[in-house]
């Protein structure tokens, strides 16, 4: 390869970063007995770095606090709690990034780029109803959330289910929201009123990805933005087997 491909390809690297900081998603699954964290866009399971797990939290069907530790891998990360919990919440931390001049994306705040274009810093916050009748904790952890507004497991396929979106703990309007992330990301279902609510129909038997994604000004001199994703993920307890 020689040093102009080189170049390009490089440049097509940290765009596609820059792009996945942004765009990508993240929920929790279980695969092989294992609480997975799963990063991607739509169906994809994306490697990442799992030191960018900046915390997880667990509480049983009372709302009590589970002791949870994170499982950092080569490329992904796993999610230990000492019992099985009934809701489940990752926060991931997907750092800085700035637009140089010449349009290239890179992973560092805006003090480093003279000239920048743009920049932001980028979280990724999952919310996980595992158990029916499970009693929500407080969500001040999660800076994005997606509250269901009654049990989502016992909500059956084609129901509607209301959810509320916070944004710093404070109801959201105008956020768009994704019924089925996994399935179909690009698709817009609902956009949130004035409280903060929409109403989403459960797409799926088995698992249930609810997305959403915003942006907000930033007081950080080293991102103009802050930009979240969060999801609300559940099996629906009325599956098929």
């Amino acid at each position: 390869m020689n040093k102009h491909h080189a170049k390009y390809a490089m440049t097509l690297i940290a765009a596609l970063m820059a792009g996945q900081a942004a765009a990508h998603g993240m929920w929790t699954e279980e695969r092989r007995g294992n609480i997975e964290v799963i990063y991607g866009h739509g169906a994809e399971d994306n490697a990442f770095d799992p030191k960018k797990i900046s915390g997880a939290w667990a509480t049983d069907r009372h709302g009590s606090r589970i002791p949870v530790t994170v499982e950092r891998l080569e490329n992904h990360a796993r999610l230990k709690p000492i019992e099985s919990p009934a809701v489940l919440s990752v926060a991931l931390d997907n750092g800085y990034w700035t637009q140089a001049p010449d349009k290239q994306w890179l992973n560092v705040g805006e003090s480093k780029v003279p000239g920048a274009l743009d920049s932001g810093r980028y979280y990724k916050y999952s919310l996980a109803v595992l158990h029916e009748g499970a009693e929500l904790p407080a969500l001040d952890k999660l800076k994005l959330a997606i509250v269901p507004q009654r049990d989502p497991l016992s909500v059956e396929v084609g129901e509607a289910l209301e959810v509320q979106v916070l944004v710093d703990g404070k109801p959201a309007a105008d956020v768009e929201l994704i019924a089925d992330h996994v399935n179909n990301p690009d698709e817009v279902a609902a956009t949130t009123n004035k409280q903060g609510k929409a109403k989403i129909t459960v797409r799926n038997h088995g698992l249930n990805v609810i997305a959403a994604s915003t942006t907000v000004p930033s007081e950080d001199p080293d991102a103009r933005v802050r930009g979240m994703f969060s999801s609300l993920s559940f099996v629906s307890a009325k599956h098929e087997h």
